[in-house]
């Protein structure tokens, strides 16, 4: 949409997904399936594991320490068959792939100072770091709905896939959603309006003609996901819009681990510490303080403390408690950001070792956060708001 067509204060905002099949998320699944494997063996155990994927080969590389016995060729093979790469003529095939692995200890220095003689609760945080959680009454997940649309768009895709209601669909697939955007009075928020603009691309068995795709993609993706009111006669739709997209996955392009933070995250909302998710357990901050954010953020909203916030939170390497804790609220709370501090404080323990305990991040729970986003759903301990006192 041009940005003449805009209102004087509507605005237009952009966020993307990517399906199960697109490289970089195969990693993280990988990644994820590794950590789920050691956990369901060794809750205790110390994951930082990266996969690189390309033509016919998956390297994972990384530090780990833990009791458990994992047969790495296993898990690997067994996540790509999942998501779909059953055949060469997919030009990746979980059968014949090369699996190699490239797994050390985890560093001593790092063990000593984050959790060697030190009771759970007391961990210091793996590395240091900054991370941010968000949430907004926008949606009922509390989320932007930029960003649930377009994994809903994802996941639609591979459910007509598995189901053969479009067979020649492929795993790797993407999704862009651009929403016109009104701000509501002046706190900053934003009230969607409509989708101006969709973007699917969509890896096909052979070359389906356009207007198949078109067809399909209209009638059995988009209206079934996308609620009626945010479509109308001047919705644009761009579907496959290269053209041809045969080749795919990791024969197209490389993957590697934790390089989708903002398709895990809130898709361009809020904002970004920087670092990844899959592959690691919770003494790495990245990921359990960012889970931990969220859950703040959440609680505050459905509390109706305010109606976006956004939290951040960072740590030193060793280190328990947060160097610092911020609340930014983009003028949509009666409160000030002070006192919604103090409530914070008053609520929430943020170092690594209760986040552990009060989210019950042990479990192998990993895999099925690595595709469709970290945040958002209902199955994730971080996504239950706590009930907060003030």
């Amino acid at each position: 949409m041009n940005d003449t067509l805009l209102d004087d204060e509507s605005f237009m905002f952009t966020s993307e997904s990517v399906g199960e099949g697109h490289p970089d998320k195969i990693c993280d699944q990988i990644s994820d399936a590794v950590l789920d494997a050691h956990l369901k063996q060794d809750p205790d155990a110390k994951v930082a594991c990266e996969t690189v994927c390309k033509t016919g080969m998956v390297l994972l590389c990384g530090e780990i320490t833990s009791r458990a016995n994992v047969d790495y060729q296993k898990v690997v093979r067994d996540t790509i068959k999942h998501i779909g790469y059953d055949n060469s003529d997919k030009g990746f095939d979980y059968k014949t792939c090369n699996v190699l692995v490239a797994l050390e200890q985890q560093s001593p220095d790092i063990a000593q100072g984050v959790h060697i003689d030190r009771k759970e609760e007391d961990m210091g945080a793996g590395d240091q770091g900054l991370m941010f959680g968000y949430a907004t009454d926008e949606t009922e997940e509390c989320m932007p709905l930029t960003i649930v649309l377009a994994h809903k768009l994802n996941s639609k895709m591979a459910e007509l896939r598995r189901n053969g209601t479009i067979p020649w669909l492929r795993p790797d697939s993407k999704t862009q959603v651009r929403m016109r955007e009104l701000p509501m009075n002046s706190l900053s928020l934003s009230l969607p309006l409509s989708l101006s603009g969709g973007d699917i691309k969509l890896k096909s068995e052979v070359y389906i003609h356009l207007s198949q795709i078109h067809l399909n993609s209209i009638a059995k993706v988009i209206k079934a996901v996308v609620p009626a009111k945010y479509l109308d006669d001047k919705t644009i739709y761009h579907l496959q819009p290269s053209g041809r997209f045969v080749i795919g996955g990791p024969q197209g392009d490389a993957g590697v681990t934790g390089r989708k933070i903002i398709v895990d995250t809130y898709g361009g909302w809020g904002a970004h510490g920087g670092g990844a998710f899959s592959g690691k357990d919770f003494s790495k901050v990245d990921r359990s303080a960012a889970y931990a954010a969220r859950w703040v953020a959440k609680s505050l909203v459905t509390a109706k403390l305010c109606r976006r916030v956004l939290v951040q939170v960072s740590y030193a390497i060793g280190v328990a408690h947060p160097l610092s804790i911020s609340v930014f609220t983009y003028g949509s709370s009666q409160k000030s950001e002070r006192e919604l501090l103090h409530i914070v404080n008053k609520n929430f323990d943020l170092r690594p070792g209760v986040i552990v305990r009060e989210l019950n991040l042990k479990r192998p729970i990993y895999q099925n956060t690595a595709c469709y986003g970290h945040f958002g759903r209902s199955e994730f301990s971080w996504e239950v708001p706590k009930e907060l006192t003030y």
